[in-house]
């Protein structure tokens, strides 16, 4: 999916820096993606979820909140209200630009933020937390012994992360005075919370509070094994897949959790994670399915291997010819199954290649056929298999004419 860069004015009047993650094809809704505490749009879990929602239709807007990443203005002179302010301020930047935003997606720190910031964005409609403290001055716990320093002396460096950030005494004040819980009761948004059980940063607890703070249509789930910051792809996916089938009830998507944009007539296959094998496959418009490779190839095991598509299709293929011949003979066939195998062989174990050296690619396929049939029957519906157009496809010459398409231009 293209990711375009953009800029908008912050709350404070910083210029802000956004990557627009948009789908390949029509813009069913827009979100807003807001990151953890000193996180950036960048980090890993903001990517996949967000580049994972567009595959689903979904455009999301990830942006670094004022002071970090690559937006302007001073970290140091920011704080809760201040992150907050930039959200609305994303939003109406979206809206200026005829795509309001129906979804805000908060991580951490930032699923604070947007439950705050939901009931000041009228278009919104539904909400989502990945981690989220109940109480923002949670964060006070990343700050340990400089917490004296900062209250008697204004301010502190703390480091997190590896990287050092200074923490004003206005920031903790601030952060105190947040009142979440009676803004998430008067939110009235659909609100989906998102927690691991293990998560050792902010505790599950908080989950709970979100939870049971806010009003109906609200769902709880758990992301169960995953860390605070869903470091692990899989773990992203996961959330990813489940906020859009989710989301998809109450932003009236047509086609929840599968990637659209492919064209009727055309198969297109499309990266669902950068930093492993998984690809979206899309057939035409209404079909999705999904590849990938096991984990010991470098995988994560959530689809088909490229040999089982095409082992797939040469079953079915095969499994649909036997039934239509059936079907047009009357006779009483009452189930087939096809159990295809993928090998390569040696050509001098083929006994009808006219290849001579080397290894070939061998399917071998198992029919099984039920039904009253009787032997004759049996021997004609097995020969019809190999009438099967795939198979046919597979001994064939084939050729495979490979064009670049056009690059994606950003913005």
């Amino acid at each position: 999916m293209p990711s375009e860069k953009l800029t908008f004015t912050g709350h404070t009047g910083a210029e802000l820096a956004a990557l627009f993650d948009k789908p390949n094809g029509p813009v069913l809704a827009t979100a807003i993606f807001a990151h953890c505490f000193t996180c950036s749009k960048d980090i890993l879990a903001a990517k996949r979820i967000s580049q994972r929602l567009a595959s689903a239709g979904i455009a999301v807007l990830r942006f670094d909140f004022t002071g970090l990443g690559q937006s302007g203005g001073e970290f140091t002179n920011t704080d809760f209200t201040s992150n907050v302010g930039d959200l609305v301020s994303a939003a109406a930047h979206m809206d200026s630009i005829g795509m309001p935003v129906r979804l805000l997606v908060g991580h951490s720190l930032g699923g604070a933020a947007v439950l705050k910031a939901a009931g000041d964005i009228a278009s919104v409609k539904a909400v989502v937390t990945i981690g989220a403290p109940s109480d923002p001055a949670h964060v006070t716990a990343n700050f340990g012994c400089q917490l004296d320093e900062i209250n008697k002396k204004g301010s502190a460096e703390v480091s997190l992360a590896g990287r050092g950030f200074t923490i004003t005494k206005a920031f903790l004040d601030d952060i105190a005075s947040a009142e979440l819980l009676p803004a998430i009761a008067a939110m009235k948004k659909a609100l989906l919370v998102l927690h691991a059980p293990s998560d050792g940063i902010v505790s599950i607890d908080n989950a709970s509070e979100i939870f049971l703070a806010a009003k109906h249509p609200k769902s709880f789930i758990t992301l169960d094994k995953a860390d605070h910051l869903l470091s692990k792809a899989e773990d992203a996916q996961y959330a990813a897949d489940v906020i859009a089938s989710w989301a998809a009830r109450y932003l009236d998507l047509p086609k929840p959790a599968a990637p659209i944009g492919a064209p009727e007539g055309i198969v297109r296959v499309s990266e669902a994670d950068v930093a492993g094998f998984r690809q979206d496959i899309a057939a035409g418009p209404k079909h999705h399915v999904t590849a990938d490779e096991p984990v010991a190839y470098g995988g994560t095991d959530d689809g088909f291997t490229p040999y089982q598509l095409v082992s797939a299709g040469l079953g079915a293929c095969t499994s649909m010819t036997i039934r239509m011949y059936a079907r047009r003979k009357k006779w009483p066939l009452e189930h087939v199954s096809v159990d295809i195998t993928h090998d390569k062989i040696h050509v001098t174990d083929c006994q009808h290649c006219e290849t001579v050296n080397g290894k070939i690619d061998q399917f071998k396929r198992v029919i099984t056929l039920e039904g009253d049939l009787d032997a004759d029957q049996r021997q004609r519906l097995m020969a019809i298999a190999d009438k099967c157009p795939v198979h046919r496809t597979l001994h064939n010459e084939v050729e495979v004419l490979t064009v670049e398409a056009a690059p994606h231009g950003n913005v």
